[in-house]
């Protein structure tokens, strides 16, 4: 399908509809699991048909994957509170302590969903992962513009990895979810460090 035809074909919803379905898919998401979503729960959940659901996405795993990138509290990309240190800490306070917990145990099961669906693994790779990596490196882009962070520090490239794997290996070393005070700490300890940082939060 072209650009242009794609574009079409999203302009049947408007920008408050779609948002207030992509609310809805991640709600279901959150109820019930992947797995056990259907185009049929979002159609009656969102009072849509799913004739109007495929016209817009190819099919579950595209819809999915979408409204977890619309849905996203803020990509790193949007903050810029002058210092990279800052930004990272920024980062973690746009999410509550109950978001996070919803995110980390909705991740957890997508995740799982993923290594068993090709289809899914793909979508959320294209919609949610690739765009959220770029947005990292614009953060991580801003720091070396303003001098701030080496340009050849090889520690950059594992910005995400950090983070992310912070938040993933806690619950199995300690049996405890990532907190925000857990990501701070994380960031102040590990992270700054490794990017040769001063400490600005």
């Amino acid at each position: 399908m072209t650009a242009q035809a794609s574009a079409g074909r999203r302009t049947r919803l408007t920008p408050e509809r779609e948002r207030e379905l992509f609310e809805a898919v991640v709600e279901l998401l959150r109820e019930v699991g992947y797995e056990a979503l259907t185009m049929d729960a979002v159609a009656a959940r969102t009072r849509s048909s799913k004739a109007t659901l495929y016209r817009q996405w190819k099919g579950k795993p595209e819809l999915v994957a979408t409204a977890l990138r619309i849905i996203k509290p803020v990509s790193p990309a949007d903050i810029d509170t002058g210092s990279m240190a800052g930004d990272l800490h920024e980062l973690v306070r746009c999410h509550d302590v109950d978001d996070s917990k919803r995110d980390q145990e909705l991740m957890r099961g997508l995740a799982h969903a993923a290594f068993r669906n090709e289809d899914l693994f793909t979508a959320l790779r294209e919609q949610l992962i690739e765009p959220e990596l770029d947005s990292f490196r614009a953060l991580v882009q801003r720091a070396v513009d303003r001098g701030e962070l080496s340009a050849d520090n090889p520690a950059r490239d594992f910005i995400p990895h950090m983070l992310f794997g912070s938040a993933l290996a806690r619950p199995i070393l300690e049996g405890i979810d990532a907190d925000p005070e857990f990501s701070h700490r994380y960031i102040d300890a590990v992270v700054i460090p490794a990017l040769g940082l001063s400490q600005d939060s």
